[in-house]
């Protein structure tokens, strides 16, 4: 070591301002007598004793009671360090009030101006020991909880490789409990937001923290899912993520059964619809048929005629307009055949955004079908601008037409009544949130209970499938349904769908 010419001297009272400084407590002894010589402030104010105080206590006034810390032992230790130039021990002291004080004890052999002295460095090691017993029982609860708890925890790093793991979470994904882990993609895969994500993309999302879904497959065994959060620990840095899951695999199978039973629902309510229409279009294709069969009746006679000697124009323009109207009534019965198809489309279930209008509009025709023969007179009152919503549109159509034939047999058991069945759409804002309502208003027998709260129908011979069916589609599309009475009698039957912008 390069010492710089330069720089001055150190005098003995230089040391001793230094020692005066440190934190490390100093005690000094003469080597023969083992009397206290001198301490810096630190080991003073440790012991509680000025200095003046100190110099004449001996090791059984500042040692612990204990048959290890006796005046004996000390003596010989400090003798240790005279002979052998250094000694260590782990020492108890004692303070002026009764505090006993765990230390660690370095004593050095030190050769001073008229005698040889050793000097005791000692340091408090009470909060160590206390650390170390904090991280022992740390220990033994992170190995209780890696090894016997059911929390499923998993920490990786940026990478995505397993650092640890809980041995229920590692059973959970398949990982092996006694094998170096790989990444997390080797055995499950990542979903966000219920999507499928790359481990970057959930790095990218925890910030501090993000849902997550693992979905893991095992050969011959069912799907287990797994969902909970990834976050990045303050303590960690910017390195390290921290997975906290549960088992939902009982609720991904619900909900997976439970879409089945939607997907029957759907299919319920789209035959169903398909039956109101058959019984509500019978009589109308009736009418072409029957008028059918007659013109090709007449049709058949005039062509007999037309076979004799001395037939005339007259009975060949006879036979034209018989073929004409035959075509025409065949047309016809085509069209609300047409009309039937289309409306009803193919049976699976399509989320479209679409316009409430033209749901209505479509469904017009079969409720005209419904209404004629009950002599009930229907109105449109249709928004004037699309009111743009987001649902299912046979089965929004549905709906539309179990209310509306519902009105119309309100309308048909009052047969006082003049008023026609009026249907109405707009767009409204609802608790700040832009909807679609559609509103069926009659004049009726008016409501006895609501039908959606308490029973879905109060018709001697009705089975309430309809209501109960509407109850279900409008609000699985996150919609609302409900009915009111009307003042000066009758009811509305009202329902809103998510609206969207134009």
């Amino acid at each position: 070591m390069q010492v710089d010419p330069r720089a001055p001297e150190l005098v003995s009272g230089d040391f001793v301002a230094m020692l005066d400084a440190a934190h490390m407590c100093v005690l000094l002894h003469d080597a023969e007598t083992k009397n206290i010589l001198w301490a810096n402030p630190a080991a003073c104010e440790l012991l509680e004793f000025s200095l003046e105080e100190i110099r004449p206590l001996k090791a059984n006034d500042m040692s612990s009671s204990a048959q290890q810390y006796d005046r004996v032992i000390g003596r010989a230790w400090l003798q240790d360090a005279v002979e052998r130039g250094v000694s260590r021990v782990e020492w108890h002291y004692r303070s002026r009030s009764g505090r006993v004080i765990p230390t660690d004890a370095l004593a050095i052999r030190v050769q001073l101006e008229d005698r040889i002295g050793v000097m005791v460095q000692f340091r408090d090691i009470e909060r160590e020991q206390a650390v170390e017993r904090e991280l022992r029982l740390t220990t033994s609860y992170v190995d209780a909880l890696a090894h016997h708890t059911s929390t499923l925890a998993l920490l990786l790093d940026d990478s995505g490789a397993l650092r640890f793991g809980t041995d229920s979470a590692l059973r959970h994904i398949g990982a092996p409990l006694d094998e170096p882990l790989g990444l997390l993609t080797d055995y499950v895969r990542l979903r966000l937001r219920g999507r499928p994500a790359s481990w970057a993309e959930v790095v990218e999302q925890a910030t501090p923290v993000a849902p997550v879904q693992l979905e893991v497959h095992r050969v011959g065994e069912s799907a287990v899912w797994l969902e909970g959060s990834v976050e990045r620990p303050r303590e960690s840095g910017d390195s390290g993520l921290l997975m906290i899951l549960h088992d939902v695999s009982g609720r991904i199978l619900d909900e997976v059964r439970r879409g089945r039973e939607l997907e029957q629902e759907n299919y319920l309510a789209r035959y169903t619809a398909m039956g109101d229409l058959a019984m509500a279009i019978a009589h109308e294709l009736g009418q072409p048929l029957a008028a059918a069969r007659n013109f090709l009746a007449g049709v058949r006679t005039h062509a007999e005629a037309l076979a004799e000697p001395g037939a005339g124009p007259t009975t060949r323009e006879a036979l034209s307009f018989g073929l004409d109207s035959t075509v025409r009534q065949i047309e016809r019965a085509a069209d609300i055949v047409r009309s039937l198809r289309a409306f009803v489309g193919h049976l699976e279930h399509v989320e479209q955004v679409v316009d409430l209008n033209d749901i209505v509009t479509e469904c017009a025709y079969f409720i005209g079908l419904r209404a004629e023969p009950a002599g009930v007179a229907v109105e449109l009152d249709l928004a004037p601008e699309p009111v743009l919503v987001r649902c299912e549109r046979v089965l929004t159509g549905q709906v539309v037409l179990n209310l509306a034939f519902n009105a119309i047999d309100e309308m048909a058991a009052v047969a006082a009544s003049s008023e026609p069945v009026t249907l109405s759409t707009c767009r409204r804002d609802g608790a700040g949130v832009a909807e679609g309502l559609f509103v069926v208003a009659d004049r009726g027998r008016g409501l006895q209970r609501d039908p959606f709260a308490e029973s879905f129908t109060s018709k001697e011979h009705g089975s309430g499938i309809g209501l109960a069916l509407s109850h279900r589609i409008i609000t699985r599309q996150h919609g609302t349904i409900w009915s009111e009475q009307r003042e000066g009698g009758g009811a509305r039957m009202c329902f809103t769908l998510p609206s969207v912008e134009g």
